[in-house]
């Protein structure tokens, strides 16, 4: 049976490998401050013995006397939204150190137990880009000050100490680029586009639609992530590789507007209230290909099927 130790466990993306662990009959060690995780995301797996949850922080000192063989480091505030109390402009100094001072300790108890280890990096790493779609090799267009730079900047140092762990301490360390991703228990507070959309149009309310809804995004539906990361994690001879895992198809922010306002029968009048964020990029999608070479992976879950599970998902909550 392998061991694996999850960090940010009990968040979106997180609960979801949790489960996809548990499911293959893995063990697993789900450690979370509960910070932004909620714990109803993993109280079904907690009755399972093969499943353990630590409340505590990473960037603090904390009990394990258990022996791990792989470690996904995913803690991290990672809303960009400036209204949510669970967002990274919220916990700015939570965020940047659970990516820096976290990651660095994270990585150490992965040397002690020579656990291969999986940073959570993000696509924000290349900032508002100029190349597009962005390979892994591009070091993108950042503010080292700007309102963003809080998670930003902390995830790219954050795969500076993985880089470094992986070419002088010896630990086979990989880096995950992951790129916007959607699915139930997603956070209503994050206001992240989807969630924000489908609930506004079950509601009959406003479709806020930020700027013009020209700039573009590419989503990718939280099974295909979930998959991407295992094959990240398990597969052999991958010391030090840094690979995109995202979706491919790109639509503009309107055009995620009207498919929801159409998939949810909705009669919301979709409006544009405000101007863009500052340094919100204009486009965002990733090159694929690394990951389709070392991994065999692509996304396979269709747009319309994840949006559909992910309204049905935003309809039973509103139930509860």
């Amino acid at each position: 049976m392998n061991r694996f130790l999850v960090t940010g466990g009990a968040g979106f993306i997180g609960s979801h490998l949790c489960e996809r662990l548990i499911s293959e009959g893995n063990y697993v060690i789900c450690v979370d401050s509960l910070l932004t995780g909620l714990q109803s995301n993993i109280e079904h797996l907690e009755q399972n013995d093969n499943f353990t949850f630590i409340n505590a922080d990473v960037t603090e000192e904390f009990e394990l006397s258990e022996d791990i063989d792989y470690l996904f480091h995913l803690a991290s505030p990672a809303s960009p939204n400036h209204s949510s109390p669970v967002s990274y402009h919220a916990l700015p100094m939570e965020t940047m150190m659970v990516n820096t001072t976290g990651t660095k300790k994270m990585l150490e108890l992965a040397r002690s137990k020579g656990a291969r280890f999986v940073f959570s990096s993000t696509s924000e790493i290349y900032g508002d880009p100029l190349e597009h779609p962005q390979k892994e090799d591009y070091r993108g267009n950042v503010s080292t000050i700007g309102p963003r730079s809080v998670y930003d900047e902390a995830k790219r140092f954050g795969e500076t100490l993985t880089a470094y762990f992986a070419r002088e301490n010896g630990v086979d360390a990989r880096i995950a680029r992951i790129f916007n991703t959607f699915g139930p228990r997603m956070r209503k507070e994050d206001k992240r586009m989807v969630v924000e959309f489908i609930n506004e149009a079950l509601a009959g309310d406003p479709i806020r639609v930020f700027g013009d809804g020209s700039q573009t995004r590419s989503i990718i539906y939280i099974d295909d992530m979930v998959d991407g990361l295992l094959r990240l994690m398990t597969t052999d001879g991958l010391k030090g590789e840094v690979i995109n895992l995202g979706a491919t198809e790109e639509y503009t922010v309107l055009e995620y507007a009207e498919m929801i306002k159409k998939l949810t029968n909705s009669q919301s009048e979709i409006t544009f209230p405000e101007k863009l964020p500052e340094d919100d990029p204009l486009k965002r999608r990733p090159d694929i290909t690394k990951a389709k070479s070392l991994l065999n992976w692509e996304p396979q879950v269709s747009m319309e099927e994840g949006l559909k599970k992910t309204i049905r998902y935003c309809h039973e909550k509103i139930g509860e």
